[in-house]
């Protein structure tokens, strides 16, 4: 908070009584003032309190929409790919390379989000990622090839990554107090999100009498409808001077003025990698049970649309779970029990497929369901293994990037083993073996230890 009491000691004039100092905020003050409340928002003490009382809403309805707008392009495209494919001469090649797409684009770009937002700040960031977005969905229908599709929709997944990693950033700038709470609610509207995009896609194209793009050009007014609050927002910011976030990355640089401390050297922090595999072995575990489990419920003799419900079931549980489990974890000193729960039933889930895939199926649906939920866990955990948001948007940025680049093998070579063996015991036990290790390093990542504590032991 600027503190005003210096310049009125010097100025000329003769001393005068020291005026009364101002009453507490009710919404507490920013990170690193000794602030407790909820809606704090860095920065903001010497704004009108119209200003400090609406920004943090207008914060909220930006991260929940943007959240929408987190997975559509993906999964959006899943229940017309075969449209797609036929529509633009694709290869199936071209479409196994289109899975991979995501994770990829995830890796690369998100490596540069921490880079943009200490130049530009992560607001102005997360409202180029919305555009983005936007104009690769709205582009994408329009393309008459193979290749003119894949860079727009490249260009969509190139604003997701960068809004992904700077999700947690967002929470510890403007609410560092509830970075549980926060992050449960854009997980849920993350969650919400993905599987309303696979589940309306084919019938709101359908109601509309269109085509297949139609069904991919929607969701492109969801992504344009995140542009508005984001844009109040670095509007706000701007007039204010806080369009510098709150510290460059890597740093300790709080909102409030505190000197920095020195950079981060965020590749030599065990909590940091293990945080990374962690979020790519969950990753893995999602990307599979969204691409080959229908496909092992189908095998077993089940019908694809009852595969399709018990996938729906899967990531749908992950909306209710998505809200609760950051404010869980947030409370604990030590993530651990959660992580264990969420791999017990991962391997409740595998091991089920393999013995009773059909008999037990809507079992092994919601287990996996629960298993899923690592991913708003390893999103509550980066906003609470850094001290400042600096330090998260560096720490975001390493964990995402890494752990989509570790991701992307697995479901090809899930693939390629049922290919090979014919049958799915061999994917599956690969699938029990990333789940134990992934429990291995979900337990160093969960302890209650920042990476700037791991950093000093090193020095």
């Amino acid at each position: 908070m600027p503190q005003e009491d210096p310049t009125t000691l010097d100025a000329p004039e003769p001393p005068a009584p020291a005026p009364a100092p101002p009453a507490p905020r009710a919404s507490g003050g920013a990170h690193g003032a000794g602030g407790s409340g909820g809606t704090a928002v860095p920065g903001v003490s010497g704004r009108t309190p119209g200003a400090a009382r609406w920004t943090p809403r207008l914060v909220v309805l930006g991260l929940v929409i943007a959240a929408l707008n987190l997975r559509p392009a993906v999964t959006g495209l899943g229940p017309l790919l075969e449209e797609v494919r036929a529509g633009l001469g694709m290869s199936s090649a071209v479409a196994g390379v289109l899975t991979s797409v995501p994770a990829l684009c995830f890796a690369v770009f998100g490596s540069v989000a921490s880079r943009l937002a200490r130049r530009h700040g992560p607001a102005a960031v997360v409202l180029a990622g919305m555009a983005a977005i936007t104009a690769g969905l709205a582009l994408r229908p329009l393309a008459g090839g193979t290749t003119v599709f894949l860079l727009t929709t490249a260009l969509a997944l190139a604003g997701i990554a960068v809004s992904n990693v700077l999700m947690p950033v967002i929470v510890k700038r403007y609410f560092p107090d509830r970075v549980g709470a926060m992050t449960g609610l854009y997980s849920m509207a993350l969650s919400l999100g993905t599987a309303a995009a696979a589940a309306l896609t084919v019938p709101a194209t359908e109601a509309l009498g269109g085509t297949w793009r139609t069904g991919i050009g929607l969701w492109a007014v969801l992504a344009a409808l995140a542009l508005l609050p984001w844009f109040a927002v670095f509007l706000r910011d701007r007039h204010h001077g806080d369009t510098a976030p709150a510290g460059p990355p890597g740093t300790g640089a709080a909102a409030d003025g505190t000197p920095p401390s020195p950079p981060l050297r965020i590749t030599r922090s065990r909590i940091a990698w293990a945080l990374g595999c962690f979020f790519g072995l969950q990753a893995t575990a999602a990307y599979v049970t969204m691409g080959w489990v229908p496909q092992i419920y189908r095998d077993a003799g089940l019908s694809a649309s009852t595969a399709g419900v018990l996938l729906a079931v899967t990531m749908g549980l992950g909306i209710p779970l998505s809200f609760v489990l950051p404010r869980v974890a947030a409370r604990l000193n030590h993530q651990a029990p959660l992580v264990l729960l969420l791999g017990v039933c991962g391997l409740t889930g595998y091991t089920g497929l393999w013995l009773a895939p059909a008999e037990g199926a809507w079992a092994w649906a919601l287990f996996m369901g629960v298993s899923n939920c690592a991913f708003p866990l390893v999103l509550t955990m980066i906003g609470m293994r850094a001290r400042t948001s600096g330090g998260v948007a560096q720490l975001s940025a390493f964990v995402q990037s890494t752990g989509y680049l570790i991701s992307i093998p697995g479901p090809l070579l899930v693939g390629a083993l049922h290919g090979a063996t014919g049958g799915w015991e061999a994917p599956l036990a690969l699938l029990a073996v990333l789940m134990v290790i992934q429990l291995g390093v979900g337990l160093v990542a969960g302890r209650n230890r920042c990476v700037e504590d791991d950093l000093q032991v090193r020095h």
